[in-house]
């Protein structure tokens, strides 16, 4: 395992540094909002301490990421596979075009998490997110699985405004006893059934194991399941697979 005590140095140092370390498994400490951390990075293992930089893990191909704190916008554009762990709370954009792999958010995420989203035979990314969403959640979602667990938020919908705006695949999953009083013409809601759950109990079980929480009290609460609506005018641009 590899250390590289990270300070002030620029991005782009850092990230040629990462690059040409050949250790599989790589500690990144002190870090202050550098960006681009693991950008299209495959096989390997990078654990960070600290505050991660905007376009965490960006184009990422299998590398497993762990933040030990915040990272901040647009976390996993674009990501092939892999996964990013975040223990703490990151900022707008995660998930930004992602298809394939997983992103897990202990807290909360910002706005427009999971934005365009997408889904294809065997890649079907996954967004979990513990606390709340901001506004836009999933908008134009096109494939693949978003939850919002709504941990400590008493029961009212994790997320702001406009959730599913435009989406036109996949499903978002709201773990909470009240809808959003705005859902979009383009959403049809729903109770979650046995058969729903079913679909998303290995990433919960995943999620839950990461972060230590019981699994069965998380899916003694209520959870709604958001589908796009099948008059919606979008899912005509779109191939289906």
């Amino acid at each position: 395992m590899t250390t590289i005590d990270v300070g002030l140095k620029a991005f782009d140092e850092l990230n040629r540094e990462i690059r040409s370390c050949t250790d599989p498994e790589l500690v990144l400490t002190n870090v202050h909002g550098q960006r681009y951390i693991g950008c299209a990075l495959t096989e390997r293992a990078i654990t960070i301490n600290g505050t991660a930089g905007n376009a965490l893990g960006s184009y990422l191909d299998g590398c497993a990421i762990t933040v030990n704190g915040n990272a901040q916008d647009a976390i996993g554009d674009t990501m092939n596979d892999g996964r990013i762990i975040i223990h703490g709370c990151c900022g707008d954009a995660a998930g930004y075009s992602m298809r394939g792999g997983k992103i897990f958010i202990r807290d909360s995420a910002g706005y427009r998490s999971g934005i365009h989203m997408k889904a294809y035979q065997e890649k079907q990314p996954v967004i979990i997110i513990g606390e709340r969403a901001g506004s836009f959640l999933g908008e134009y979602l096109a494939g693949g699985t978003i939850i919002v667990l709504g941990l400590h938020q008493e029961g009212k919908a994790p997320v702001g405004y406009f959730c599913g705006t435009g989406m036109h695949g996949g499903k978002i999953y709201l773990r909470c006893d009240t809808l959003p009083s705005d859902l979009p013409q383009q959403v049809s809601a729903s109770d979650a059934t046995e058969a729903d759950l079913a679909e998303i109990s290995g990433s919960l079980a995943d999620y839950c194991a990461v972060f230590a929480l019981d699994m069965e009290a998380v899916l003694a609460n209520h959870f709604f399941v958001l589908r796009p609506n099948s008059s919606t005018p979008y899912k005509m641009l779109y191939t289906n697979v």
